[in-house]
């Protein structure tokens, strides 16, 4: 582990190293909804190195976590089939909150308050370190998506959408 000056202490950190799971610390100024854009700009990484923690709940409203690169989008349908649900929505913020422990913006998969469910895109596991929430807003710790499959035991899918991207003038 790189050890940092003023690295927060969170469940997430507190998680890795129980796990005893290398891991960098990565502080960045943070931006309301500047998303995976603004942390990979601002740690100068690709933005499809960065890993965001979105949750899910299904037609029952049962909790799940999606690991996602940060410029791709989830293809709910695709998951649903893929995981055998009716259906598969985002969570509200503030029931994300509940589930997680952690602020939107902030949600890491370690560390969460309940136990949910871990699906990963399949293709992080081809990238050789991956930057994923630390548990805190601008706090990304960088980690080995191997590290990942051994902690959090996710199922692996294949449900990326790339983004579209935006003309240029």
């Amino acid at each position: 582990m790189i050890k940092h000056e003023n690295t927060p202490e969170t469940p997430a950190t507190k998680f890795l190293k129980a796990q005893q799971v290398a891991f960098s610390s990565h502080l960045y100024a943070y931006e309301e909804h500047g998303g995976t854009q603004v942390s990979a700009r601002e740690l100068n990484v690709a933005e499809h190195a960065v890993v965001k923690t979105l949750v899910f709940e299904d037609e029952n409203a049962q909790p799940l976590l999606v690991l996602m690169h940060g410029d791709c989008k989830v293809s709910t349908r695709e998951l649903a089939r893929q995981i055998g649900c009716k259906k598969i929505e985002p969570c509200k913020p503030e029931v994300a909150t509940r589930h997680t422990g952690f602020l939107v913006g902030g949600t890491s998969p370690f560390g969460t308050r309940k136990q949910l469910p871990v699906y990963l895109e399949k293709s992080i596991l081809d990238l050789p370190l991956i930057y994923i929430n630390g548990g805190k807003r601008g706090f990304l710790v960088g980690v080995h998506p191997h590290d990942i499959v051994r902690v959090l035991q996710p199922k692996i899918v294949a449900v990326a959408v790339s983004k579209p991207t935006s003309p240029t003038a």
